[in-house]
């Protein structure tokens, strides 16, 4: 793709933020299985949705929250691959977490945890600026040019 023509096309923001929604639970469920599913007898939604589950009281929140900080992690990488756009990086980064957030308040209420709030700043940020850092040094890179 061309980076200096600028083509407004909405079609394509609207699929990558689904696309990025999509493979962001995908990858915090794998998390949660890993971590969480050999704790608890049965996982469900609520351990992605449910402000309550993210706590430091327990060894369960504990792996809830490293669960959120590793997939926003795999998130930055998302980011490389599919927005591919340094300056890009935090518009969808924050797009994912406001989406999450009317998710969250749907399905269980105002997150009224400050541990909730804390994790998903905290993911917010490493997701934005690691991805930033990633799609920063893909541009800077060289171009190669192979001589017949």
């Amino acid at each position: 793709m061309f980076y200096g023509s600028v083509v407004w096309d909405p079609w394509l923001i609207v699929s990558q933020i689904g696309c990025l929604q999509c493979i962001y639970y995908l990858t915090l469920g794998i998390f949660l299985e890993i971590l969480v599913g050999t704790r608890v007898s049965r996982m469900s939604l609520v351990y992605f949705f449910d402000y309550a589950t993210v706590t430091a009281s327990t060894v369960t929140g504990w792996c809830v929250i490293a669960s959120f900080l590793i997939s926003s992690l795999a998130g930055a990488g998302i980011l490389l691959y599919l927005i591919e756009r340094a300056k890009k990086c935090l518009d969808f980064s924050a797009t994912l977490y406001i989406i999450h957030l009317f998710i969250c308040i749907v399905y269980g209420g105002w997150p009224s945890s400050i541990t909730w709030w804390i994790v998903n700043v905290t993911g917010l940020a490493v997701m934005a600026l690691l991805g930033e850092y990633l799609c920063i040094k893909r541009e800077l890179r060289e171009i190669t040019i192979t001589r017949l």
